[in-house]
């Protein structure tokens, strides 16, 4: 089943520095697959805007209008659907979510969902402490 749609918006706000723009630099097709309805695969075929940041001193020169709840940036599913497959993957693992997800008319691979999975478990690491010290009285025996 697929979905025809285009926006209709007249401006659009920069993702870098945040200025409104209302400079249309031209449209684009974005393909995104969706939860499946009824048992059939949903795709959502979607016009979107191109728009010129009017800053200056920006360095993102043009950018695509996003829709919340519905697009992502360079994603090419809803965010429904990934937070589907990220909980199959948490639940199953690999090649049981894979098998799972087909059977739901989501047909995604056991390395896509592993993908998916270590991207949003991605924490920045904490430093490595540079001294250690040590109890002098931990170290004896018959001390409480």
């Amino acid at each position: 089943m697929t979905i025809y749609a285009r926006t209709t918006t007249d401006k659009a706000d920069c993702p870098v520095c945040g200025t409104a723009s209302r400079h249309r630099h031209g449209r684009y097709r974005r393909r995104l697959d969706d939860v499946a309805l009824s048992g059939r695969r949903m795709v959502i075929n979607l016009l979107v805007q191109r728009f010129r940041c009017p800053a200056s001193a920006c360095p993102q020169r043009t950018f695509i209008e996003q829709l919340d709840g519905l697009t992502e940036r360079f994603a090419r599913r809803t965010p429904r659907l990934r937070r589907l497959l990220e909980r199959l993957t948490l639940v199953l693992a690999g090649r049981p979510a894979a098998r799972l997800s087909a059977h739901l008319a989501v047909p995604v691979s056991a390395n896509t969902l592993l993908r998916l999975l270590r991207r949003r478990l991605v924490q920045p690491r904490a430093r490595a402490p540079r001294v250690l010290g040590v109890d002098d009285f931990a170290t004896r025996k018959g001390h409480v």
